[in-house]
């Protein structure tokens, strides 16, 4: 199927290495990330892994405390109180081995365990109740303990006794007094910490989450960045605004209050963040926008406020707010209507761009991919003065960037990286870095000291067409349906002067398609003709007419193609105003979902009458289109059929053997180590063969 405006539905999927080598090392290649200023994920950039590691560490010392405490508390045992008849009865008997006596105490030890009968407090014969006493007791001394006759009774018995005065036991108050004071200290930093006593607190929601760029931080300068020339300057003199404000106000000028970076993903706006932090030499703040709405309200617009109080304090300065549409989104699009946060979030943003207070000195820029959805109070002149657009690179650009991308990359002498560019229109600065990054680990795989040119090829088709699936089994009758099918794609191209050349035809399932014809347009298109999209109508339909030639039959391997070719012809009836029986009008309003951000309707302002003429339109620039590709294909049948002969012997042709082929050449001996993939078969029996050779005749 043909591939031209289906590149970026195919999956960019990434070969997997098995080795546990590192072919990184081999090509001298900077993994992706390595020239970011981030700092590591456990650094100080996550304050709340931080403080839950705080929370953890107190709560196992107080656990340890109290664990220590009841160990202690355990191993002194308990003193049993007694009466005073019982102590008699314990002297008399010989059984104290030591005591000693602190004012009226007497704290004695006992040689062995004694056990005492005790009569409850009815005194009846039943009530009684047994006492162990393992070895230490306690008991009330009557005021003439220390009279002589008691000392010399207490000698006769060989009782060994000294006197102590009575102090107060520190250790053991402290002890029982640990688990309470660990609990009141808990509390007590839990309260300084939900009272905004740190940066860091558990509770510190209001406070800002930018990050400040040092210069202990890898630099990302201007030289790190080709294709965007136009942004450049623009930010280059934004920088020179704030190094020499003088300069550019002595004339009554200000300095630009807010820059907006918009356009396609991947094209390097963040990029270009970085290099002005890294140009500019004033302090330069980094946040996301959805590092602003949190579950709590009224924390957005707290991290606002001091997010700005910062920048003012260190103006001049930079801030930086990446993926603005998180928290810029048009207001008055919630159900129902309501004040949500973001809504709250962005009214502060508003009033610190230009409100009552002064924000001289500091210049907020932001990054975006869709401008769209922004409010129109957000970008007014005042707030966001300059809107720079950073669009997909042109071929000079392209070139520029691989240059940027291969510097740490070692290639083999014969690469020209203006071909290279030249053969990747329509691809992002991102996606040329993937596409240098995958050359460079198809080369590592295959233990090579360079990246060659068919490294740089195999590369591109996998980030262009999808990577090559040559493991999935196909029966020789699918592969001849999609030989011819291919082939219906390439000669109706290569049939129609004002066509793009085709670059390369392959039946490699590859993606999500079985086959695919790639075409390479010879300069940049901004805007197309009705001649143009005509041409490019037969070429999608140029699959299914040579299906129906050769089989008389139709097969799924065309749905894609249709829906694309009747996407196109509506287009061009209601939206480009291209249907002579219409005229230059548009039918039909798209109405989309300001959170989604996705087409969820379309409102239609025309009436039942005018939807059927467009119905009929539609279908007779599809019909016509059709009919075109079938007129082509029966005049060149001998062709088609080459062309398909060819793509069942080697799978892939490019432009110089389709040509031999449409010419009736024949092509050079196929070199089976030339790189090209062949695709697992189905075996068939002779019975399938038999009807393959009747469906050919």
């Amino acid at each position: 199927m043909n591939a031209k405006d289906k590149n970026e539905n195919d999956d960019k999927m990434k070969r997997k290495m098995g080795s546990g080598k590192n072919p990184l090392k081999k090509l001298k290649l900077r993994p992706k990330g390595s020239s970011n200023g981030a700092k590591s994920p456990d650094g100080e950039n996550q304050p709340g892994k931080k403080a839950v590691r705080n929370l953890m560490l107190w709560l196992m010392i107080a656990v340890g405390f109290i664990i220590l405490a009841q160990i202690l508390a355990f191993d002194q045992k308990e003193e049993i109180e007694i009466s005073f008849s019982e102590f008699r009865s314990f002297l008399l008997g010989g059984i104290i081995q030591q005591a000693t006596i602190i004012e009226n105490e007497f704290h004695g030890e006992l040689y062995s365990p004694v056990t005492v009968m005790r009569l409850s407090k009815r005194g009846g014969a039943g009530d009684s109740t047994t006492v162990v006493i393992e070895e230490k007791f306690k008991v009330i001394l009557p005021e003439n303990y220390a009279d002589p006759e008691v000392l010399a009774e207490w000698d006769g018995v060989g009782l060994k006794y000294n006197f102590k005065v009575k102090s107060m036991d520190w250790v053991g108050y402290l002890l029982q007094l640990s688990p309470w004071i660990l609990i009141f200290a808990f509390w007590f930093i839990m309260m300084r910490r939900m009272q905004g006593g740190g940066q860091k607190g558990i509770f510190s929601f209001g406070k800002s989450k930018a990050r400040i760029i040092t210069d202990k931080d890898k630099k990302v300068t201007f030289d790190d960045i080709a294709g965007a020339d136009e942004a450049k300057h623009e930010l280059q003199e934004v920088i020179g605004f704030l190094k020499n404000p003088d300069k550019f106000g002595r004339l009554g000028g200000r300095i630009p209050r807010g820059v907006l970076l918009t356009g396609p993903p991947g094209t390097g706006k963040t990029l270009l963040a970085k290099a002005v932090a890294g140009e500019a030499g004033v302090p330069f703040y980094s946040i996301s926008g959805a590092d602003f709405v949190e579950m709590f309200v009224g924390v957005g617009a707290s991290r606002v406020r001091d997010l700005f109080e910062q920048g003012r304090k260190n103006a001049p300065c930079i801030i930086f707010i990446d993926e603005l549409d998180a928290v810029g989104r048009t207001r008055g699009a919630g159900l129902g209507g309501g004040h949500d946060e973001r809504e709250q979030t962005l009214n502060q943003l508003l009033v610190e761009m230009d409100g009552f207070e002064s924000t001289e000195g500091v210049i907020l820029l932001s990054a975006t991919n869709r401008a769209d959805v922004l409010d129109k109070a957000l970008l007014r002149p005042g707030r966001f003065d300059r809107l720079v657009v950073v669009g997909n690179p042109d071929v000079r650009g392209r070139k520029g960037i691989l240059e940027i991308h291969t510097r740490n990359i070692e290639m083999a002498k014969n690469i020209d990286l203006s071909v290279l560019a030249k053969g990747t229109p329509g691809l992002s600065g991102a996606d040329l870095a993937n596409l240098v990054n995958e050359a460079a680990l198809l080369a590592a795989s295959k233990d090579k000291d360079v990246v060659e040119v068919e490294d740089f090829e195999d590369a591109k088709d996998k980030v262009m067409m999808g990577v090559a699936r040559t493991s999935m089994i196909i029966s020789d009758t699918e592969r001849m349906i999609t030989a011819y099918h291919e082939a219906g794609h390439a000669l109706v191209a290569r049939s129609i002067p004002e066509a793009d050349p085709i670059h390369k035809v392959t039946i490699i399932p590859r993606g999500g398609a079985l086959g695919v014809t790639h075409q390479l347009p010879i300069d940049e298109r901004h805007n197309y003709s009705r001649t143009l999209i005509n041409i490019q109508l037969a070429i999608l339909l140029g699959g299914r007419a040579a299906e129906k030639l050769i089989y008389n039959d139709y097969t799924t391997g065309a749905g894609n193609d249709i829906e694309r070719a009747t996407e196109l012809a509506r287009r061009m009836v209601c939206e480009w105003g291209m249907s002579d029986k219409l005229g230059p009008l548009t039918f039909g309003k798209k109405a989309e979902e300001i959170f989604l951000a996705r087409e969820i309707s379309q409102h239609r302002d025309y009436s039942e009458q005018t939807a059927k003429e467009i119905d009929s339109e539609v279908r007779a620039i599809v019909l016509k289109a059709e009919e075109r590709a079938t007129t082509i294909l029966k005049k060149r049948t001998p062709a088609l059929k080459r062309i398909a002969a060819g793509l069942l012997e080697r799978e892939i042709i490019d432009s110089k053997e389709l040509d031999a082929l449409i010419a009736g050449k024949k092509l050079a001996p196929l070199n089976r180590g030339n790189g090209k993939q062949k695709t697992k078969r189905k075996k068939v029996t002779s019975a399938s063969k038999k009807a393959k050779e009747g469906k050919e005749k």
